[in-house]
């Protein structure tokens, strides 16, 4: 899955992508290098990041989308995901062309200022609706708080649960098991130490739904490497990765594809 950041404060890559055709271009060469998903996101989830509301990730994200389109004729295999947790944002994709839907606050349990939950209640409804694959991915809180909330006995027990728990939710909306995809939310309320116990223990998590790992450039990578710069992680993306296939991993959301489309066929042979 390769990450098309459509925003102009996504942590690694912000700003990069500020017109369509510079989507093309990019989504173009990532399918050349071996991408089988495109990933869309018009929000940055980054720690600290402002929410610009839906009207502004639609405004960012469908021309984008619909510029992808004419993709499909030379790529009629390709699958278009956006990364989003408004569900007005969701069907407008869905309508403009998406095949599915990643979802960071898809296992978020985290109650929001008037006692609610963080997850948009339209959600559910409209994956059960249209039937689409959908990303469960945990994290607790929003960009402001979730590095408050990495507080956990078991973190590895913990995210399990609160995916299962979510997994649930959602079958009871109508939504079908093999829509469902679990994302661990490496990064999302998570210290880089919970984060390396995640991946140790991965196993743990990939028995009951097709998992992606989406490790890219992130900070916890940066901390064990030493390494301020996110663009300069791809050596410590590519060892996440190449331990994440062995290890179960379905899906790797990943912004260089090219090197980690090796790392995952080499690994995946070995």
């Amino acid at each position: 899955m390769g990450v098309l950041n459509l925003t102009p404060d996504s942590f690694s890559d912000g700003g990069r992508l500020d017109a369509p055709g510079a989507v093309v271009r990019q989504a173009r060469r990532m399918l050349a290098q071996g991408a089988a998903l495109l990933d869309l996101g018009a929000q940055s989830t980054r720690p600290g990041a402002a929410m610009v509301g839906p009207q502004e990730e639609r405004r960012r994200l469908l021309p984008a989308l619909q510029a992808l389109q004419p993709l499909r004729v030379d790529h009629p295999q390709l699958l278009i995901s956006v990364d989003t947790f408004e569900a007005s944002v969701a069907e407008a994709a869905l309508a403009a062309g998406a095949d599915w839907i990643n979802d960071v606050r898809g296992a978020n349990r985290t109650a929001g200022a008037a006692g609610g939950t963080l997850r948009d209640p339209a959600m559910l409804r409209l994956i059960a609706a249209t039937g689409c694959p959908y990303v469960l991915m945990h994290s607790r809180g929003t960009s402001q708080t979730m590095d408050s909330l990495a507080a956990y006995s078991d973190v590895v027990a913990e995210v399990r649960a609160e995916l299962e728990a979510a997994s649930e939710a959602a079958l009871a909306a109508g939504v079908k098991p093999e829509q469902l995809v679990w994302d661990p939310g490496l990064g999302f309320a998570k210290t880089t130490e919970q984060n390396l116990e995640l991946l140790r223990r991965l196993p743990e998590l990939s028995h009951a739904y097709p998992l992606l790992v989406g490790p890219s450039r992130k900070r916890f990578i940066g901390a064990v490497l030493n390494e301020p710069r996110p663009r300069a992680r791809l050596w410590g993306t590519a060892a996440v990765c190449a331990l994440a296939v062995s290890r179960g991993a379905r899906v790797l959301r990943v912004h260089d594809v090219g090197p980690i489309v090796q790392v995952a066929a080499m690994g995946a042979a070995l």
